[in-house]
């Protein structure tokens, strides 16, 4: 298991997930949900919160911007950007910021 992740509690992952609803939230002009309505294993495409793929780079500039991950390879997004709970572990085991 990745380092960084170990040394990530489960108090800061849960405050990670937090803030990673709130920034999707604000960033993505969700105005009809808040963070509560938002599950941490919630598909976050399609049939989940319906994202779109303008959203998806909205996303992969919020991840660069806020946390210091650049995503070049789609389907690496992909995988990162299936909830929130995979985005999370993706930023506690890369983030530089």
């Amino acid at each position: 298991m990745n380092k960084k992740l170990i040394d990530f509690t489960i108090n800061d992952m849960d405050t990670l997930k937090q803030e990673l609803k709130n920034k999707i939230i604000e960033q993505l002009n969700i105005e009809e949900l808040t963070a509560d309505d938002i599950d941490d294993q919630d598909k976050l495409f399609g049939d989940g919160l319906g994202l779109d793929s303008i959203d998806a780079l909205e996303l992969i500039v919020l991840m660069d911007k806020d946390y210091g991950i650049k995503l070049s390879d789609p389907k690496e997004g992909r995988e990162i950007f299936q909830s929130i709970e995979t985005m999370a572990s993706y930023i506690a085991s890369n983030r530089s910021k």
